[in-house]
């Protein structure tokens, strides 16, 4: 891939950011049509609230993620992000509250039917979590693996998701010989090769320097833009979270654009915690103007 780094300040011209894609790759998933702007919500939180043998960690947050839309969830280190993530898809309890995942209460939800819910997700872990005693091969094909898929689905079904992430060449080899950006790239590929519903990224650039960071990015606004997964992106870079408000990917050239002037991607929105408190929750506009002097603070 063909990495370049760019400033990402909200509405200012931008240099090519993006790695070319080919225009034969197959796609890893069947595109889908735009949904239906009054259709139900993926996940609803509802005054959630939870604490570890201490302080609070989240406290009587409330949002929701519609189906196409994009939630970009922001704030610095220890403020709850990675441990929402955990509770939208069932892997930790509230305290208290109300968590519903594709319309079904989870809070009190057997573990049975719990794992066949968070089976309709994608996750990618903080570092890629990929394992390194299995090849790019089996760890994207680790969930199919374990469901009995026979093995020519699962070469082809492997090869079409690292083609959508630029690296089918990697297919035999191990994590141990992948850069960072590489390994991070196979874990969206094993996030989405069974064709999720939802997709929860947790800190999906974190640790990788702003050239990498942006092709990861690239990818995330091409999965949006082409397949309307909605999605929940924990991230304290504003560099990521301008650059996926701010640019579409264009079909035509294979490569992400920048909107023009003043515009962003109306399905990707912003969500900000402080001290595990949800304090914001709108537009990047609503972000940028906003007079909340924590959002202030972060934003400088």
């Amino acid at each position: 891939m063909n990495e370049t780094s760019a400033s990402t300040q909200p509405g200012q011209d931008q240099p090519d950011l993006m790695p070319s894609v080919q225009e034969d790759s197959a796609p890893a998933l069947a595109p889908v049509p735009s949904p239906a702007p009054d259709a139900a919500p993926v996940v609803e939180f509802r005054n959630v609230s939870i604490a570890f043998d201490g302080p609070p960690v989240l406290t009587d947050v409330s949002f929701t993620v519609r189906p196409g839309e994009t939630r970009i969830l922001l704030g610095p280190a220890g403020v709850g992000k990675s441990v929402l993530l955990k509770l939208t898809n069932g892997l930790l309890r509230p305290d208290r509250g109300s968590i519903r995942l594709f319309g079904e209460e989870i809070t009190t939800l057997p573990e049975e039917q719990l794992f066949a819910l968070r089976a309709r997700t994608g996750m990618v872990f903080q570092e890629g979590a990929l394992f390194d005693s299995l090849s790019v091969r089996d760890n994207v094909a680790f969930q199919l693996i374990q469901e009995r898929v026979p093995d020519d689905e699962i070469d082809r079904r492997v090869r079409d998701a690292l083609r959508f992430v630029e690296l089918e060449e990697t297919f035999d080899l191990f994590p141990a010989s992948l850069s960072g950006g590489m390994r991070r790239r196979v874990a969206i590929a094993r996030a989405i090769i069974r064709q999720p519903e939802l997709l929860l990224y947790d800190s999906p650039t974190g640790g990788l320097d702003p050239v990498t960071s942006t092709t990861i990015i690239e990818l995330i606004v091409k999965e949006r833009d082409a397949y309307h997964i909605p999605s929940l992106l924990v991230t304290h870079r504003l560099q990521d979270a301008f650059i996926l408000s701010n640019h579409r990917f264009d079909p035509e050239a294979g490569r992400m654009a920048l909107l023009p002037r003043g515009e962003t991607d109306p399905h990707t929105t912003f969500l900000m915690l402080e001290e595990g408190r949800l304090i914001f929750d709108g537009s990047l506009h609503e972000l940028i103007t906003s007079h909340d002097p924590f959002v202030r603070e972060f934003l400088e």
